[in-house]
């Protein structure tokens, strides 16, 4: 895999799919900043297994809801490397209830932690690669903000609007050279998806064409290819990583 930039920012990256999205672009050269809001032990032993891979890693705490701290997180990450070159907005949460039993709180909860952290780092992405002519995005959405699902209507919306606002993004960025895509994963092996029963887990598996569950390293490795030079002709797309669960 090709990168002309140096650096990257992951948002929500010590565990999980942004852990796997980490260690994969350290692998191929990067050196990746790790941000975390909680928990820095976690996020401290996966810098040491980057470093100790020889890969280059830093740690950056704040909260992507936190439009200041934002800022001034990637300001202090242009205060250290004098750019960044790409960015990973793959922070968010779930909050899961049937609609007509959702309070409106329940729902803004969702969308400020998985929508406006979005916006955030995409507009002070553009700002600054910008004046760099250079940059590329890429969102983490879901594959239930393109097909929906039951009980998790603040989710869909969320990353339905994730979509929507990447293209408008990438309308502005492309005259700068700068990119901006969507990942949409499917059924993902992850540590919340392993506490779920068997059943419930066959039930999935049943839609999957592929018949099996993904893994997040596919998720990573689909992030590499559209944050590098290989994709350099590709903007305001939504990659499906599914296993054909939505087509």
């Amino acid at each position: 895999m090709k990168f002309s930039g140096k650096n990257v920012l992951i948002t929500g990256a010590s565990r999980s799919i942004g852990a796997e999205i980490a260690r994969t672009l350290a692998g191929f050269g990067l050196k990746v900043w790790i941000n975390y809001r909680s928990n820095p032990e976690i996020a401290d032993k996966l810098k040491e297994e980057i470093e100790k891979s020889g890969g280059k890693a830093a740690l950056i705490k704040f909260d992507v809801t936190d439009e200041e701290a934002f800022i001034e997180g990637i300001k202090a990450i242009i205060d250290s490397d004098g750019e960044l070159s790409y960015l990973v907005n793959n922070a968010g949460i779930t909050n899961d209830k049937l609609a007509m039993r959702m309070k409106t709180e329940e729902f803004m909860d969702v969308i400020d932690a998985n929508l406006k952290s979005t916006f955030i780092g995409c507009r002070e992405a553009l700002k600054l690669m910008s004046k760099q002519r250079f940059g590329s995005v890429v969102n983490i959405a879901s594959i239930i903000g393109e097909r929906g699902n039951a009980g998790q209507t603040n989710y869909a919306a969320s990353k339905g609007g994730m979509i929507a606002m990447s293209k408008s993004f990438a309308y502005e960025g492309a005259p700068r050279n700068v990119r901006f895509n969507c990942i949409t994963p499917g059924f993902i092996q992850t540590d919340m998806t392993s506490v779920l029963k068997d059943e419930v887990k066959e039930n999935y598996i049943k839609n999957i064409p592929l018949g099996r569950l993904g893994d997040a390293r596919e998720i990573a490795q689909s992030v590499a290819f559209l944050l590098s030079d290989y994709s350099s002709y590709i903007t305001g797309e939504v990659l499906k990583v599914n296993g054909g669960m939505y087509m």
